[in-house]
């Protein structure tokens, strides 16, 4: 119930705006609607596209840009969280890089790496930082009680590592995945724009603002939006259920 009254407060607060600044740059809700039901029904007619299309493409760049950051981030978090040596080595550089915007990094990427892998090391940059930071972050605050209770018990180093460092650390690294996800949307949107022969939803965003029609616009921010929701909230459950088996605070 707060999760509807909270969106309806969001459809009203909307409403307003668009009723208070009274320009055509700022659609209402069922101008929105309508145009998100005529782009879902007979597609883009600019290009003639289904929105389907524009889905697949921002979302099979964001999936790839997630499972690299991923794969990169939660093993090397893992080493430099048991490593404070490492950490101190390498946690200035973070540091510098870390507040850099994502989008910053998208014509630099477009133009090196193209327009396929560019976009998706966006989205990668913009997962990588809550990614590893969450998971340096979840290594650093194991309970030493339960390390020493293991090397008690007679386990060698790399057992110590697998059986408690690892499994202590997903919960931290599910709420990075959360952060990073929501981060991740913002970039690939923003990167599109940059690399257009691929499409996607910020191409299609792009080119209905060129063209002043701007219920489609917010028909595509509407579209991200849900997107956002979805992949966020299946990282949030899965937190959660994580967290409670592995009998910590979500």
């Amino acid at each position: 119930m707060l999760a509807a009254v909270s969106l309806v407060l969001l459809l009203l607060l909307w409403q307003f705006l668009s009723v208070l600044i009274d320009r055509t740059v700022v659609p209402t809700p069922l101008e929105t609607w309508d145009a998100l039901v005529e782009l879902f029904r007979i597609g883009d007619p600019m290009s003639g596209r289904s929105v389907w299309t524009y889905i697949r493409s921002s979302l099979g760049t964001f999936l790839k840009g997630f499972v690299l950051a991923f794969a990169v981030a939660f093993p090397l978090g893992l080493i430099l969280g048991y490593s404070k040596i490492l950490r101190e080595l390498v946690e200035p550089a973070f540091e510098v890089l870390r507040p850099i915007a994502p989008v910053a990094w998208a014509p630099v990427f477009v133009v090196l790496l193209g327009y396929v892998l560019g976009p998706m090391m966006v989205v990668f940059v913009g997962i990588f930082f809550p990614l590893i930071t969450s998971v340096i972050f979840g290594v650093t605050k194991i309970d030493p009680n339960w390390i020493d209770a293991t090397r008690t018990l007679g386990a060698t180093r790399i057992q110590t590592f697998v059986k408690v460092y690892i499994p202590s650390s997903i919960p931290y690294l599910m709420n990075g995945v959360k952060t990073g996800l929501g981060i991740g949307w913002m970039c690939i949107v923003s990167a599109e724009l940059y690399a257009s022969p691929v499409g996607g939803l910020g191409f299609f965003i792009s080119n209905q603002a060129q063209v002043g029609y701007w219920p489609g616009v917010f028909a595509g921010i509407v579209i991200i939006g849900i997107l956002g929701i979805i992949t966020v909230g299946l990282s949030d459950y899965l937190h959660k259920t994580l967290s409670k088996r592995m009998g910590m605070d979500a």
